[in-house]
Parts: structure tokens; sequence; C-alpha cells
């Protein structure tokens, strides 16, 4: 697979280890006859190690084979988290390492969730694009400053912070942006 194809979430082979694509950054040279130039942030699986890659779009690395299953939020174990398959039931852990800052999305009840296998045993987590949670805390409305868009921090059910407009007040639902950790709209 050529460097230019890989999109985020991508899982590939690199020096004998299995890696996930979180993020890419592309880089094309001012001057011409430049190449242009791929930056992968890549998450060992398992395990979760981080390594930076620069790498030409002419470059090749190899794409390992992934099998991902539908699955549903079950419950937490300790610091492993626990999924069931939305298919046949088997159950899935994987611990606190291999889910990393997406435990922060996890609800009961959340939908559209995959694991990713290699060789069936559970290595990734990959989240829908956006999630519901509620907004525990944040500062209250500030009366007449609707002509002015300035966000307010506020802390959800699952414990992390995000910036809402200053409209949204305690207790109401709000939808994430899983990728970006941005708030997406009312739920």
């Amino acid at each position: 697979m050529k460097a230019a194809d890989i999109k985020k979430g991508n899982v590939v082979e690199h020096d004998g280890k299995v890696w996930q694509i979180r993020d890419i950054e592309r880089s094309s040279p001012q001057g011409r006859g430049g190449n242009v130039t791929f930056r992968f942030t890549m998450y060992a699986v398992p395990g979760g190690q981080k390594l930076d890659l620069s790498l030409r779009a002419d470059d090749d690395l190899k794409e390992t084979e992934l099998t991902r299953r539908a699955v549903s939020y079950s419950y937490k174990d300790g610091e492993a988290f626990v999924f069931m398959d939305s298919e046949d039931y088997t159950q899935y852990t994987l611990d606190a390492s291999a889910i990393g800052d997406a435990s922060g999305y996890l609800v009961d009840g959340i939908e559209g969730c995959y694991v990713q296998l290699i060789d069936d045993a559970p290595v990734a987590l990959q989240l829908p694009q956006n999630v519901t949670l509620e907004v525990i805390e944040t500062a209250p409305e500030l009366k007449g400053a609707t002509a002015t868009k300035r966000p307010k921090p506020a802390r959800l059910s699952t414990g992390i912070e995000i910036l809402v407009p200053e409209y949204i007040s305690t207790g109401e639902k709000v939808m994430v942006n899983t990728t970006t950790g941005e708030f997406a709209g009312r739920a």
C-alpha cells in the first residue's frame, strides 16, 4: 500500500510490528521537483507504544489483515473494558492502554462501536463518529450575551471536558465528535 493511500485508522506492518495510524500530516515542498512527505503518528497494536514515521508518497507499507466486529459496551472490569459482540454475544476484553483516550466516550448503551481483531485477538476499539453525553457541570448562561460566540468549558458524564456554546446548560445532552473531541450539537 502506497503511503499516499493510507488513511486514519488503517493498520499496517512496519519493522515486524503492527501499528494503527492515528494521525497523518501531509507536507508538500514549495519548490519544483520536491516530493510530498507524509508524517504518520502510529500506535503499536497491542501495547499503545507511539511511533512517528515520515515517508514519501511512493513509499510502501504493508497493510495488515484486520477483522472488525460490531460490539456494544458492557462494563468496566478493573482497568479493562468488556464489550459484547452484537451477533454471537462473544465477550471481548480490552485493557485501558488499548482503549486510550476513547474511554472518555464510553457510556452504557453506546452503539456503533467496533472491536478490531488480529488472529481472533482483540487489539483496538473503533468508536462511532459522534457520541451523546450528558453535561454534568458548566457555568450558567450569561443573559444578553447571545451576540457573542464564546465557548465555555463543560464537564461531561464520563469525566472529560470539552468547550460548548454559552446556551448549553447543566443536565443537557450533547453530541461530541470522537475524532476531534469537540462539541457537535445538541442531542
